[in-house]
């Protein structure tokens, strides 16, 4: 009887310690584990098991890609333009075991580092080459940070800068430049066209100089281009009128020959 107790008695104290033992992580948890205060092992996911007083967890990581906001007021570029910058950063742990025991706080290390990061590259970046070529300034931003973080085992994925917002002054003065150089643009645009055409008219006037006929067909066109739906009467100069209609007689004769009179 007594041996079946002190049986009964070691089988629930080891149930106990395996049920104290036994842990879980989730797919994307990684369990740091030390032992007797070192290092030991990253675990998971799924079960397994750490020993009472002599293992422990000192941090469940997770895995998963991370979002931190940036955000950098009044910050100056390369040509002393004070601007405010908003980012997003999409970071991750891919080395458990260095961001549990390098650093205390990684998930707050990552965004002073990234707010740093930004502050740092407004100042090396022109506010034009800002305005228009945000994916550069990202992937900069990027490389950034991730020399900063690599060494905690956390990675920057990817920064996307969101809004860049310049004092409103400025937004006026480039707005009228932006005007100015799309009237500029208009306008070079039109004299080029002018130029077209009078060398058009040129060409048109070398060639009527040539032939006096093909003048005075233009001047019977531009009359029934004028008068074609406004139905008016057109008083036209003797001499105009009977140019005109030796042309047109002209024109007739060619266009019906006379027959052949008969024997």
């Amino acid at each position: 009887m007594t041996v079946q107790i002190v049986l009964l008695v070691v089988v629930i104290i080891v149930l106990a310690v395996v049920a104290r033992s036994l842990r879980v992580a989730a797919e994307w948890q990684r369990a740091v584990i030390l032992r007797l205060g070192r290092f030991h092992k990253t675990k998971g996911p799924g079960v397994y098991l750490v020993f009472p007083a002599i293992d422990r967890v000192a941090q469940i990581v997770d895995l998963r890609i991370q979002t931190t906001t940036i955000t950098a007021e009044q910050a100056l570029t390369r040509d002393t333009v004070a601007v405010g910058v908003d980012a997003i950063v999409f970071w991750q742990v891919d080395n458990a075991e260095a961001a549990a025991i390098h650093i205390a706080d990684y998930s707050q290390a990552i965004e002073r580092v990234a707010q740093t990061s930004l502050r740092e590259m407004i100042g090396a970046t022109e506010l034009s080459r800002l305005l228009s070529d945000r994916k550069t300034a990202d992937e900069q931003l990027r490389q950034t940070i991730s020399e900063k973080t690599t060494s905690w085992g956390v990675v920057a994925r990817s920064v996307e800068i969101k809004d860049v917002s310049i004092p409103r002054e400025l937004q006026d003065a480039m707005s009228r430049q932006a005007q100015a150089e799309r009237e500029k643009d208009a306008r070079v645009t039109l004299a080029s066209a002018e130029r077209e055409i009078a060398q058009q008219i040129l060409l048109a006037a070398a060639l009527y100089g040539q032939d006096p006929n093909a003048l005075k067909l233009r001047q019977m066109n531009l009359l029934y281009e004028m008068n074609k739906e406004r139905g008016t009467t057109v008083l036209i100069p003797t001499e105009m009128a009977s140019s005109l209609g030796g042309l047109v007689g002209l024109s007739q004769a060619l266009a019906n020959p006379p027959a052949d009179k008969p024997r």
